[in-house]
């Protein structure tokens, strides 16, 4: 990247040829894979490799690829075979934390540093069946640099269990709240009728009959009547956690700027 910068100030290199040189450079294939090694550099979410579907061994080379890039690598959905070739590869030079819930592996060069940006945001489940997909929000939130208030199991069945969780999350100032949740999917709606922050829903696949599958959540989302209210996949714990992360980073960064000013 620097190379290609110092070429477009010598005048050797053209605006549009400089673009795409560096278009090409944020990706690096490893066998089959091509890996966006700088997403987080360009876009502010680190890339988050699918563990679904490969190898063990295709795993411990792109984690191989990033710890050599960024020094971490995130791995969602992970299977046990592929944690087990994980530990193996990597448990003595680096530091692997696995979370079981969630399905993630992450793995850090020793004294990696992973950004702070001194904000919060809430993650809250319906029920005990979504925590898997709110554990994925709240490790890539993490990952972001974010701190996560989390409150499970506090739906609608029990209509009075979320207020005091989420009375703790606006007392704590959060940024954003992402609202898991399957069934019907009523929580997110209920949370975001009662707060001035952005409530991302996630809808889970936990659920019967005509709605199973997470369509009656997902489609009971979509047809909120509460403003503020926005609505990823099915399952889409990632997505949230990483919207909600980004709310957070944005709020950081005018705070930043608004000090600076003053």
């Amino acid at each position: 990247m620097r190379e290609i910068l110092e070429k477009l100030l010598a005048g050797e290199l053209s605006l549009e040829e400089a673009e795409r040189l560096l278009r090409v450079n944020v990706v690096e294939e490893i066998g089959e894979a091509a890996l966006d090694i700088r997403r987080e550099f360009r876009a502010g979410i680190p890339e988050v490799v699918l563990g679904e579907g490969k190898e063990p061994s295709q795993v411990v080379d792109i984690i191989s690829a990033f710890l050599k890039g960024e020094g971490r690598a995130i791995v969602s959905r992970v299977s046990q075979e592929q944690v087990k070739a994980i530990k193996e590869s990597f448990l003595n030079g680096c530091e692997v934390e696995v979370n079981e819930r969630a399905r993630i592996v992450i793995v850090c060069k020793r004294g990696f540093r992973k950004p702070d940006l001194g904000r919060k945001i809430g993650v809250m489940t319906g029920g005990t069946a979504d925590i898997a997909i709110a554990e994925e929000a709240r490790v890539i939130a993490e990952e972001m640099g974010c701190r996560v208030i989390t409150a499970y199991d506090v739906g609608i069945a029990g209509f009075h269990r979320h207020i005091q969780p989420l009375r703790r999350m606006l007392e704590e100032g959060v940024d954003a709240i992402v609202v898991v949740a399957g069934m019907e999917g009523a929580l997110p709606s209920v949370v975001a009728s009662l707060v001035d922050i952005p409530v991302i829903g996630v809808p889970t696949s936990t659920g019967y009959g005509f709605g199973g599958g997470g369509m009656g959540a997902l489609t009971g989302m979509l047809q909120s009547c509460a403003p503020g209210l926005s609505v990823v996949n099915i399952n889409n714990g990632l997505g949230a956690g990483a919207f909600a992360a980004l709310i957070a980073k944005r709020v950081a960064e005018a705070l930043k700027a608004a000090r600076g000013q003053g």
